[in-house]
């Protein structure tokens, strides 16, 4: 583990690089595309293995394409988390716009606190931060510590600069329960990996059995909470749109998986329609049925 004197050096180098304006952040992105993938092949063997399972039908040139964007978009995606160590509302708010806003209005207006999944796709390092911006519910994210406790302190004061409280996946359903009689919004990553001990079900996602965490529909149905899926679009360098869209109003008259299968063909949807914004770095398909 990086001792504590370097953990602090290196966040506040972090902070000072998030200072600089975005045209000069890009301009470092753009040496570090090729320093990633040129110099380094960061896990290119990983994308380039997740790519092609993902999508047999494409041709080689094609997923180089993916490939090379990819790449070039995870360069991009590292500046704009770095921005977020000092990014004022005003700034966060302008990268965003939202579509289906109505649906979180009436939920809100009714008093009843719902539950949003998101994906590791576009930059959704910022949709945390912009959350609090946009509802009235007091925003919860669900997050995994870092192994470093200097930079998880730092990323989790970053994170919660707008008003979001971060919360422990294994306290998440704790935290609810204290605040039933508060209007609230938990946040859930729809993508990530559960721990081999801990698979229970596999689904298919991307044209490959896939295991799939199922904490969120088991919260759902605990507490009938609705459950909103974040359909998040780049459509610029920097800017993105979100659309929000309905999984599920009634948790407990839902089918086994049915939740889980809903939010995850959401997410595939949104990749199938630009692949290369999707986290392909993560080794997703590392655990097997068969296993």
């Amino acid at each position: 583990m990086i001792n504590k004197g370097l953990s602090k050096a290196i966040a506040f180098f972090l902070y000072l690089v998030s200072l600089l304006p975005m045209p000069i952040l890009y301009l470092i992105s753009d040496v570090l595309y090729y320093l990633l993938y040129y110099i380094l092949g960061y896990r290119k063997k990983v994308v380039r293995e997740n790519l092609q399972k993902s999508f047999p039908e494409k041709s080689v040139s094609e997923l180089l394409i993916i490939e090379r964007k990819y790449f070039r978009y995870l360069a991009d995606l590292m500046m704009e988390v770095v921005k977020m160590f000092s990014a004022s509302e005003r700034f966060i708010n302008s990268r965003f716009k939202f579509s289906n806003t109505d649906l979180l209005n009436r939920y809100e207006a009714s008093g009843q606190s719902y539950l949003f999944v998101v994906g590791h796709y576009g930059n959704w390092e910022w949709s945390a931060l912009v959350t609090p911006l946009l509802v009235k519910a007091q925003t919860l994210i669900v997050y995994k510590p870092l192994n470093n406790p200097i930079m998880d302190g730092f990323f989790k004061e970053a994170r919660e600069r707008t008003g979001a409280k971060m919360v422990k996946m294994r306290a998440i359903l704790r935290e609810m329960v204290k605040r039933k009689n508060e209007l609230t919004v938990s946040v859930f990553a729809a993508d990530q990996t559960p721990a081999r001990a801990e698979i229970q079900q596999y689904i298919t996602f991307l044209n490959q059995d896939t295991p799939v965490f199922l904490g969120i529909e088991k919260i759902a149905k605990i507490t009938n909470y609705p459950v909103v899926f974040c359909d998040i679009e780049r459509r610029g360098r920097g800017y993105y749109n979100c659309d929000f869209k309905l999984v599920c109003d009634k948790p407990k008259e839902t089918a086994d998986l049915e939740i889980t299968k809903a939010h995850t063909k959401l997410l595939e949807n949104r990749i199938i329609q630009e692949p290369a914004y999707w986290l392909w770095s993560h080794k997703r398909w590392k655990y097997k049925p068969e296993e």
